[in-house]
């Protein structure tokens, strides 16, 4: 999966003078990524012949991809940054997400209450996925893996579920959290093993 992103600033004379990269930049980077490594997880599965069958489940796949893709980044910035700093951080990736997936949304189905929905997914795959082992640097659990591999099979289930789990557990997790990791480690300054 060959994606572009952008972990590091230029350095022209107009961004040296605003100073130090704030949490909140650093989440807009970081957010940034996590969209581009979800729609081109969805891409490559396309690719892969895996069918979609509507704008609609395709929204509802990359959401359930960057729930997953924010909680490897919690997992990951906790004890690399301070409690304070790491809720901030986290808050503002959500927040950036959320107007993400509400501009996309709007896009596909018109006016609603599309970021407030993903908030709510969110904090739902929160409290979920805090059930699982997940192991920076060690790799994560597989039952972390797993449940993501589950809830994209539902997402798929009206169209192409059979093979769902096996191809995301083995084939798009890896990819994805080798791309996640560079690039919270050029963006926040964290050196968290790939």
């Amino acid at each position: 999966m060959a994606v572009r992103l952008k972990t590091k600033w230029h350095s022209s004379r107009r961004r040296r003078s605003r100073g130090a990269k704030t949490l909140e930049d650093r989440a807009s980077v970081v957010g940034v990524a996590v969209w581009k490594i979800a729609f081109n997880t969805f891409r490559h599965m396309e690719d892969e012949e895996f069918g979609f069958a509507s704008d609609r489940q395709i929204m509802d796949f990359l959401n359930e991809m960057i729930c997953f893709l924010v909680q490897v980044c919690d997992r990951s910035v906790y004890g690399q940054i301070g409690e304070a700093e790491r809720r901030e951080f986290m808050l503002a990736l959500a927040h950036h997400l959320a107007k993400t997936v509400e501009s996309n949304y709007l896009d596909i189905s018109g006016p609603g209450k599309h970021g407030q929905r993903f908030v709510d997914l969110l904090n739902q795959r929160v409290g979920e996925y805090a059930e699982f082992e997940f192991n920076p640097g060690s790799g994560e659990g597989y039952g972390f893996r797993r449940y993501l591999g589950e809830r994209l099979g539902r997402v798929m289930a009206a169209s192409d579920s059979k093979w769902v789990l096996e191809h995301v557990m083995e084939i798009e997790v890896p990819e994805a959290l080798k791309l996640l990791r560079r690039t919270i480690n050029e963006s926040m300054g964290l050196a968290l093993s790939s």
